[in-house]
């Protein structure tokens, strides 16, 4: 079992960063991809990021291509996202969740794929 718990969000200005965090306990972190997936208010929860267990396999959803980066410290059980450039359209409450497996293959973007969920951090980008 793993709990992912995600920190890092908060208020910043269009353009600015910000680096999430995903502290995730349990001695199966380092065998499962990991993921980021956001929720903005009346919309759908929608994939962000994946990164493989190793960290050399990584994905991303095409509206952030470029801006944010996913990595892993499997020594820390953590996950990261930075984000930069950041645009109110990327004003959500982060998730980040835990694979089935090494590997998402082409299930990357599938919520269902992921087993384990975090609370969620807010994050909110002001023109």
């Amino acid at each position: 079992q793993v709990r992912p718990v995600e920190s890092g969000g908060g208020l910043v200005q269009a353009g600015g960063s910000l680096r999430l965090s995903c502290a995730a306990s349990g001695r199966t972190f380092s065998n499962r991809a990991m993921c980021w997936f956001r929720q903005a208010p009346m919309k759908e929860r929608e994939f962000v990021a994946a990164i493989s267990w190793s960290g050399r396999l990584t994905y991303y959803a095409d509206s952030v291509k470029g801006r944010f980066t996913i990595s892993r410290d499997n020594a820390k059980n953590t996950v990261y996202l930075q984000m930069n450039s950041l645009e109110p359209e990327d004003t959500a409450v982060y998730y980040c969740a835990a694979g089935q497996n090494m590997l998402p293959g082409q299930q990357y973007y599938n919520p269902t794929y992921y087993d384990y969920w975090g609370q969620g951090t807010q994050v909110t980008v002001s023109s």
